[in-house]
């Protein structure tokens, strides 16, 4: 009996498998949001966090950064007009990629992943400074998902809560 056991044991050790489960981690904390202009208005919609050879690419739905102060965290629901994007580069890259009038060639882009779903959220105060008025705008994100098609894995990082803070004039 106690040898029926025992091969009972191994067999169901030996049958189990994780498969090739692998657990990616998108990590931009300690990573400053970047952007083209020289300075950030309310019509810049295209923000960026450059690590290496990866990118975290928040685009925001025109009109979304406004000069006035908000009543606490405004969401904006990833969407067509809202999206998230990482991508993972052959190399390292710089701002000129998101920047330059002519898109640079290289590096190039080994994979792209869009957020599924998730919030974008907005915290915007107004600063005072003497006569000069500004707008300083808190991003936030919040339960971003994101799905890896090519494997249909889950990727869901909440290292990445802190996006960054702009300030408009």
């Amino acid at each position: 009996m106690k040898n029926l056991l025992t091969f009972l044991l191994c067999i169901s050790l030996y049958s189990c498998n994780d498969g090739d489960l692998t657990i990616e981690t998108i990590d931009f904390d300690d990573i400053d949001i970047d952007y083209c202009d020289t300075s950030v208005s309310t019509s810049t919609t295209l923000f960026f966090k450059i690590n290496g050879n990866e990118a975290l690419i928040l685009t925001l739905a025109s009109g979304t950064l406004k000069n006035e102060a908000s009543d606490g965290e405004v969401e904006y629901p990833i969407s067509t007009s809202t999206s998230l994007t990482y991508r993972d580069f052959s190399d390292d890259v710089s701002s000129d990629y998101f920047c330059d009038l002519i898109p640079v060639t290289e590096p190039t882009v080994i994979e792209e992943i869009e957020a599924e779903s998730g919030s974008v959220l907005i915290t915007t105060t107004e600063i005072v400074d003497g006569e000069n008025t500004s707008y300083e705008h808190t991003i936030r994100l919040s339960e971003i998902t994101f799905i890896n098609e090519s494997n249909n894995q889950r990727i869901t990082d909440l290292s990445i809560n802190d996006f960054g803070t702009v300030t408009t004039n």
